[in-house]
């Protein structure tokens, strides 16, 4: 249902403010979508802000709400917003790893405020596990395994949804390439499927942390033209005093497997320790120069 679909902002809004120049950087306009019916809201992090941090959420009727931002991650810019409100319309999530190129999808967002809200435009999906380079003020950022569409998403198209012909939500919309017509990205649904679980049964979530920060081989020609990896994560930095700390594990290594779950994508990896829990154990199977080694590893508790 349309209905599901939010306009977030950081600053309270009024109904003229669209037309404000530069409206959107202004005011952080976009868009969300409501996940369940008590009140959880999937949005980009560049839109809510940082997690503990608050925004405000109109709903379809014009009403406003405060938001509480319960979690988010810059490395895949999404965040999870809670307002407190029942009984909500919301998407029902679908299958990202089932999804296939020429598909026919759409993108729902609210691009510019009340006055345009529930803009819908229509177009397929044109590549999968796409990797863009995103260059900010400090540093250079990497986002990979996106869903590349050439659906019309404006900017304040962010955070909105990209459905399928069903109606369910296999993406939110995230960035667009400025310099490119009809070229949109959105980050697959399922990369954090167990975070909205978990926060439908049991209230909140306790992100558990591995401690490092790594590429797949999809964005190994953005860092190193020479370095070429079949398979798995190349670790690139290890946070000093984290759960990695004094084992046998370093930059350049590859992550191959976690327990029993192959990984060969960044959000593989993402996806499988947000299904975890702080203090969980696991194995984590590494290779270095054609040597295999096993480490285990106690996870720790993320608090930012």
């Amino acid at each position: 249902s349309v209905k599901s679909i939010v306009g977030i902002s950081k600053l309270k809004q009024s109904g003229s403010s669209v037309f404000v120049s530069n409206a959107e950087q202004k005011l952080g306009l976009g868009s969300g979508v409501v996940i369940t019916d008590n009140g959880y809201i999937l949005t980009n992090q560049h839109v809510s802000g940082n997690k503990f941090s608050n925004c405000y959420v109109t709903l379809e009727d014009g009403k406003i709400y405060d938001g509480n931002v319960v979690w988010s991650d810059s490395n895949i810019d999404l965040a999870i917003v809670k307002i407190n409100k029942a009984n909500l319309d919301y998407l029902e999530l679908g299958d990202s790893d089932t999804i296939h190129l020429a598909d026919d999808v759409y993108a729902i967002g609210n691009p510019l405020g009340l006055e345009f809200q529930k803009t819908i435009t229509k177009g397929i999906i044109s590549s999968l596990n796409r990797t863009i380079k995103i260059e900010d003020e400090t540093q250079n950022v990497y986002m990979e395994d996106l869903i590349q569409t050439d659906a019309t998403i404006n900017e304040g198209n962010s955070g909105g949804a990209l459905i399928n012909t069903t109606g369910q939500l296999i993406g939110i919309n995230s960035v667009k390439i400025s310099n490119a017509e009809g070229i949109g990205f959105a980050v697959p649904i399922n990369i954090i499927k167990p975070i909205i679980n978990k926060l439908i049964s049991e209230g909140k979530f306790d992100e558990a942390w591995l401690g490092i920060y790594g590429y797949d081989k999809e964005a190994i020609p953005y860092l190193d033209s020479n370095l070429e990896i079949e398979n798995g994560i190349y670790v690139a930095q290890i946070v000093p005093d984290g759960p990695l700390n004094g084992l046998d594990i370093k930059e350049g290594d590859i992550i191959t497997k976690i327990d029993d779950t192959k990984i060969s994508k960044m959000n593989d990896l993402k996806k499988y320790i947000y299904g975890k829990m702080p203090g969980d154990r696991i194995l984590l199977y590494t290779e270095r120069n054609g040597k295999e080694m096993t480490l285990e590893v106690t996870l720790a508790n993320k608090v930012v």
